[in-house]
């Protein structure tokens, strides 16, 4: 099922007309739902080519998308062979006069009305605003967000497929865990199990939290943790996904490490039936609110409420974090084809800790969950 783009940019600068003269992403989730032009995987340090601030897509209430982009990101990149109007910033090209000839095709007025995506970088809006001082900027992503939040099928399709592909990569994890294992050894296997399996890679960094009664939880990335022998009684907490066409998925599971004792046993229990409420309160009409209520209810009522530490879950899609989210401060209401992950967890730090995640659409009579296997606590004895 193929994205249809045109239609995408045809609400876009329909919903724009009126509030901005010049719209401005760069190669991000905001132009991808615009226009197709793809993202590379993100690296820890910058990788910058001359005249890189004006990387990305140009839109106007009547024009575009025109991409301009640096001769390197364009042809190493692959981006020149998009059928695409694409104008190259030569290597010694002052990208300054590229974006005034932009503008004055685009007919932007003397003080325009510039909106630009929330990814761009500050070296870029510092350009713009030397080159336009007079003009107002504000946020195309949140002109973009009332769009983006709602799903078509072609994009359900699309997370479903994301989904399997997790699925299929924590069945073979799942096959090669023993007793000893460090968490190091399994994120590195996750990961290579996602792109064996079809995804592009993780689309977040792999996490991974053990806790029991000899391995108190630790959050954040400390090699300490990573290098910790995961050695019954412990319960291991995965928190990964696959990228598929540029979408994200977000998936969570508990496995233990030796036979789980009474305390562990209760607390799985406790997120799969608070997912449950969730999915089931995930219905046309009610806010995000109340799907977060539902579902810690029924943590906090069996005395583990301190232990539910975030909110019950997120908008997902192009990036992994979407709004609106499921917490007690956000009253959206609920429309068909919203995708959420339903999250709950318990975290204790010096017992048994357990989550659950699974994405879930918006339907009129409850959750549609695009992931289900793996409903019981998995034991790696």
């Amino acid at each position: 099922m193929s994205m249809d783009y045109n239609a995408r940019l045809q609400r876009f600068q329909q919903h724009i007309e009126d509030q901005v003269d010049l719209v401005f992403m760069p190669i991000s989730a905001d132009l991808q739902y615009l226009t197709g032009v793809p993202r590379d995987m993100p690296s820890f340090g910058a990788v910058l080519h001359p005249g890189m601030w004006l990387e990305g897509g140009w839109v106007t209430p009547e024009r575009g998308p025109i991409l301009a982009l640096p001769r390197m990101t364009a042809v190493f990149g692959g981006l020149d062979k998009l059928k695409a109007d694409i104008r190259v910033l030569g290597d010694h090209d002052d990208p300054a006069v590229l974006v005034r000839d932009l503008a004055t095709e685009l007919k932007a007025p003397a003080r325009p009305r510039i909106a630009v995506s929330d990814s761009t970088r500050g070296e870029t809006l510092v350009g713009l605003q030397r080159l336009f001082p007079e003009a107002t900027f504000s946020s195309a992503t949140a002109l973009l967000n009332p769009l983006r939040r709602v799903k078509d099928e072609a994009e359900i399709a699309a997370m479903r497929q994301g989904g399997e592909i997790t699925e299929a990569a924590f069945k073979a994890v799942l096959g090669r865990l023993k007793h000893g294992m460090t968490e190091l050894e399994i994120m590195s296997e996750v990961d290579f199990q996602l792109r064996q399996h079809g995804a592009k890679g993780p689309s977040f960094v792999t996490a991974m939290y053990n806790s029991g009664p000899d391995h108190p939880l630790i959050f954040g990335y400390p090699e300490e943790k990573w290098h910790r022998q995961l050695n019954p009684p412990v319960a291991l907490l995965f928190d990964f996904g696959a990228i598929y066409q540029g979408y994200c998925y977000d998936f969570g599971r508990t496995v233990a490490f030796g036979e789980p004792d009474e305390e562990l046993q209760r607390v799985f229990d406790l997120i799969m039936a608070s997912q449950a409420a969730g999915i089931a309160a995930l219905k046309v009409g009610q806010t995000a609110a109340q799907v977060d209520a539902a579902a810690r209810a029924v943590i906090e009522q069996a005395g583990y409420g301190e232990a539910f530490r975030h909110r019950l879950g997120h908008g997902i899609g192009l990036d992994v974090h979407e709004a609106p989210f499921l917490t007690a401060s956000d009253h959206t209401p609920l429309q068909e084809g919203m995708l959420f992950t339903i999250e709950p967890s318990i975290m204790q730090f010096e017992t048994f800790s357990a989550r659950v995640e699974d994405v879930v659409v918006a339907r009129e009579d409850g959750g549609e969950p695009l992931t289900s296997g793996f409903q019981t606590l998995q034991v790696v004895e």
